[in-house]
């Protein structure tokens, strides 16, 4: 038995070019994003947004990454009975809200990753970009 465990975590660097990608991905699509990477703890690494981005989209976008790096899911994904209750349940930290997605490395999970900004379908797709550009593995769908 061992008395610690080793946590793998995104590094900053690849958590700024993720930031940096999905709002140019965002700027490309017309959304003016807001992006939040945190790591496996939910400890914010990296976060952006673009200029004249909605306020609350700050907000909406940690909370998407948290339920991704949490659940190690899409946050698109939750299932419709958990909805509501995973949301009360947790002071609002978790959402159902499309745009979250977990971010891993030849599996390996190593935070997650919140676009906000636009409709949550195009929040889906910047996500689902963004870990294409920087070469992480797909999300579940």
């Amino acid at each position: 038995m061992t008395d610690y465990l080793t946590t793998q975590t995104i590094s900053y660097e690849a958590a700024a070019r993720a930031v940096e990608t999905a709002i140019r991905l965002g700027a490309e699509a017309g959304v003016r994003a807001v992006v939040t990477v945190v790591d496996p703890s939910l400890n914010p690494v990296a976060m952006g947004r673009a200029d004249g981005a909605t306020p609350h989209s700050l907000e909406t976008s940690r909370r998407k990454a948290d339920t991704a790096a949490s659940t190690r899911r899409p946050s698109v994904l939750m299932r419709p009975d958990l909805a509501v209750a995973l949301p009360l349940g947790t002071g609002g930290i978790l959402t159902s809200i499309g745009g979250g997605v977990p971010i891993q490395f030849d599996g390996v999970h190593v935070g997650g990753l919140g676009v906000a900004g636009g409709t949550p379908e195009q929040d889906v797709e910047i996500a689902a970009a963004t870990l294409a550009a920087i070469g992480a593995d797909e999300a579940a769908k």
